[in-house]
């Protein structure tokens, strides 16, 4: 009896590891193909799940992640904005696909890296509020404005107006780093691969206001990174 428990808590530990070391090596770094919409459209940058989708002034505070905690869309993306802004933020729980897409087509501007204040904050209030619905999903997550970040600025046009974005790549506490894959001065197409982040972790997009822009998604929508529509 005591020989079959042992054997059978062998297998369950191997199955364990095992399952394990099949999810961060192998289905972690899997590459699906996407679908890209060839029509004049904004497409997600990331999967996962749309935590908030704001129409934002320079200065207003467009979160309240806790009580007498509010951010402004400078503290997200660490720059100076002077005009509205559209920003849609997306959470990766660690079963996405990681790789992060071109929203539209444009040029790279620049790419700056932020480190943390302090230690990543992990990202588990936001991932236990998307599982549950729980609105707002972004109550408690003090990582959108701690946690280190790569920023991504580019230029682009949409629907004949210009328009300038930032990408916004949010490291988790268990991430073991941004990459980028592009520089300054390339261009790049819609739905085109920039980077990724390893494991949990969350995208924002940053974009120029337009008339004529209408959104297309709600906080609790599940999205797919150069697929999903946000803004037609």
């Amino acid at each position: 009896m005591e020989a079959g428990l042992l054997i059978l808590l062998g297998i369950i530990v191997a199955l364990a590891v095992g399952g394990y070391v099949f999810w961060r090596y192998f289905w972690f770094f899997r590459n699906p193909e996407r679908d890209i919409p060839t029509k004049d459209v904004i497409v997600s940058p990331a999967d996962g799940t749309v935590v908030y989708v704001k129409q934002v002034l320079p200065q207003e505070k467009i979160v309240a992640v806790k009580a007498g905690v509010e951010l402004s869309i400078n503290d997200i993306t660490k720059n100076d904005l002077r005009t509205p802004k559209v920003l849609i933020g997306v959470f990766m729980s660690p079963l996405n696909v990681h790789y992060n897409r071109m929203p539209l087509a444009g040029e790279i501007e620049f790419i700056r890296h932020y480190p943390a204040q302090g230690a990543n904050r992990h990202m588990g209030w936001m991932h236990l509020r998307t599982l549950l619905g729980r609105q707002p999903l972004y109550a408690n997550s003090t990582h959108i404005f701690t946690n280190e970040r790569t920023v991504t600025k580019f230029r682009s046009f949409f629907k004949n107006a210009d328009l300038t974005g930032y990408i916004v790549q949010i490291a988790g506490g268990s991430v073991n780093g941004i990459d980028s894959y592009v520089s300054p001065g390339q261009r790049l197409n819609k739905g085109d691969i920039f980077g990724m982040i390893r494991i949990g972790s969350q995208v924002d997009l940053v974009l120029t206001w337009l008339p004529g822009m209408r959104l297309q998604v709600k906080p609790g929508d599940k999205v797919r990174a150069g697929e999903s529509i946000l803004i037609a």
